[in-house]
């Protein structure tokens, strides 16, 4: 009897000593992840059984009672938190129940494109992997009644940028926040203006921050340019410039723009009415935003493309349209 205890004390002492060798191993050993990593959703909800049966079937680990273990011993089963992780290669299981405590989950990136229109806008929107759609079937009087902002146009109204977010962000929070963004950069920038500007409202500076973003993308000419249209609004004076008539085209527009595009009238032509657009024709930078608040002093009334991306200058209609004829005609 003695000698049958013995051989059983014997034989559970292995046993254990070879659990706690293999527990040991399981610990310190890396998980089969691939030398990129992964990215690991955990749903909300999920169980600590459910989570290490999902790596056990996505292969990660082979026995899941271990981590079960592993995470009873080290007080952290309750402290998992849904969310989407980057799991390095060489991730181990106590690093594994690290990350997925930390709440440090995973973030998407979108990048809106200064000079983009709305509808480009929502293409990208629309076309994110990450992003949870909600607005797809909506017009857009429809989007921003959803967004919350019925009684606004929303061309020009999201701020050019890289937003960062997790997976589970709906399309309308991306949307929301890129808003509110655009909105505090104007009201900034409204409070910092200039004085004497033929702008009676953010929102007007907003139209021609637009007009400025699509005119031009060499960053040194955007007060010049801003100077040059604000010096026309003074003045009465048509602003005459392309950009607007290409947006009031819409569809039609295939590239080029002919005579009886510049003659045809629309809300949006400056060839044929006098002011500001209706609405902002692109979402413009808080750059252009800065240049049509504070623009550049001078007496320059016309400017024309040289073709290399930027533009001559002029103060006279006769200098204009020399540069017409050297720059445009020629080519």
């Amino acid at each position: 009897m003695n000698r049958l205890l013995g051989i059983t004390i014997f034989v559970l002492s292995l046993l254990m000593a070879w659990g706690w060798l293999e527990y040991d191993d399981f610990v310190h050993q890396p998980l089969n992840l691939p030398p990129s990593g992964i990215n690991y959703h955990l749903q909300a909800g999920t169980s600590l059984r459910a989570l290490a049966d999902d790596l056990q079937q996505k292969e990660i680990i082979q026995k899941p009672i271990l981590l079960e273990i592993l995470a009873r011993w080290s007080g952290q089963a309750g402290q998992l938190k849904a969310g989407e992780y980057y799991l390095p290669a060489d991730t181990t299981p106590t690093q594994l129940l690290q990350i997925l405590s930390s709440a440090r989950v995973v973030q998407h990136s979108l990048t809106i494109i200064e000079g983009w229109t709305f509808r480009q806008l929502m293409k990208a929107v629309r076309a994110n992997p990450v992003l949870v759609k909600t607005l797809d079937e909506l017009d857009d009087q429809q989007i921003m009644a959803r967004l919350g902002y019925e009684n606004d146009h929303p061309e020009g109204r999201f701020y050019p940028d890289t937003y960062h977010f997790p997976r589970g962000t709906t399309d309308v929070e991306f949307l929301q926040r890129a808003y509110r963004r655009m909105q505090k950069t104007l009201q900034d920038a409204w409070t910092e203006r200039a004085s004497d500007l033929p702008l009676k409202t953010p929102y007007e500076a907003l139209i021609l921050a637009s007009i400025i973003e699509r005119e031009t993308g060499l960053p040194n000419e955007r007060e010049e340019i801003a100077g040059v249209f604000v010096r026309r609004l003074k003045r009465g004076m048509l602003l005459q410039t392309d950009p607007t008539v290409i947006y009031g085209m819409g569809e039609r527009y295939d590239g080029n723009i002919r005579k009886r595009d510049l003659t045809r009238d629309t809300p949006y032509n400056t060839y044929t009415r006098k002011g500001l657009t209706p609405t902002p024709i692109a979402m413009p930078s808080g750059a252009a935003i800065e240049a049509a608040l504070n623009p550049k002093a001078g007496k320059s009334l016309y400017f024309v493309a040289t073709g290399d991306g930027g533009h001559y200058f002029s103060e006279t209609l006769k200098e204009h349209n020399n540069a017409v004829r050297k720059y445009q005609l020629k080519r």
